[in-house]
């Protein structure tokens, strides 16, 4: 109890001494302040139900509710939800945390993911699951982003979260922006595993930082499932559209 009540004092000290700026447009006060969060670009219009993706004119209009993909080759999670386009502050956001060092952002980002996605998903979940990266990437960046992330909404939505329920069991490096989704689903197939006694029976929030193709997600959801997982439902900060 002495400790916290120092750490917390500690906190409080450092703050009127360097007062938070807003990640954004450096106002001070805190990391992300009401304005720029007000201002993200939203992930709004008709997705689809799945995997979150932009629907086609054509699918909207029959009344559609799954993209092509999904309905041809339905993905190992039930559904994904992103507030956000990758685009903008949300971009800039995600780089801060990703590549910066700024870990401290993933509290107001993860507040915002759980009150503005769609649906209940941390509702519904036992587990909240990071996306990981493999030993070699995370001792070089020194953290896990999306372990971040799972942590901080493991905590809002008064979930367990275990880091530890996957391994990325082959270092498959960044995935270029020019790649087909084809080519990122054959190059993620097989990239992880699970352990059975972390996973068995147990409903998994998957949580990462951006979705593009989804082949991340679909590779780790099945490994998940594999291991004997009920289900698998997936939160991530941004969609690339």
């Amino acid at each position: 109890m002495m400790k916290q009540m120092l750490g917390r004092a500690s906190h409080a000290a450092l703050d009127l001494l360097f007062p938070p700026q807003c990640a954004l447009c450096h106002r001070a006060g805190s990391l992300l302040c009401d304005g720029c969060a007000d201002d993200l670009p939203p992930a709004d219009g008709r997705r689809c139900d799945c995997c979150w993706m932009p629907l086609a004119r054509r699918t909207a209009r029959l009344g559609g509710r799954l993209c092509r993909h999904c309905a041809e080759a339905p993905p190992s999670f039930d559904a994904l939800r992103s507030p956000f386009v990758m685009e903008a502050g949300a971009r800039r956001l995600a780089h801060e945390l990703k590549y910066e060092g700024m870990t401290a952002l993933a509290g107001p980002m993860a507040q915002l993911i759980l009150a503005r996605t769609e649906g209940p998903a941390a509702q519904t979940a036992d587990v909240v699951v990071p996306v990981p990266l493999h030993r070699a990437r995370e001792r070089s960046r020194g953290y896990n982003q999306a372990a971040m992330l799972a942590r901080a909404i493991a905590a809002g939505a008064d979930l367990p979260c275990d880091v530890r329920a996957v391994r990325r069991t082959r270092n498959t490096g960044p995935l270029a922006k020019t790649m087909h989704r084809e080519e990122r689903l054959a190059i993620m197939r097989g990239a992880f595993a699970a352990r059975p006694e972390r996973a068995e029976g147990r409903r998994v929030l998957l949580v990462d930082d951006v979705a593009t193709t989804g082949a991340t997600l679909d590779a780790c959801g099945a490994a998940l499932l594999a291991a004997g997982a009920r289900s698998v439902r997936c939160l991530t900060w941004a969609r690339a559209d």
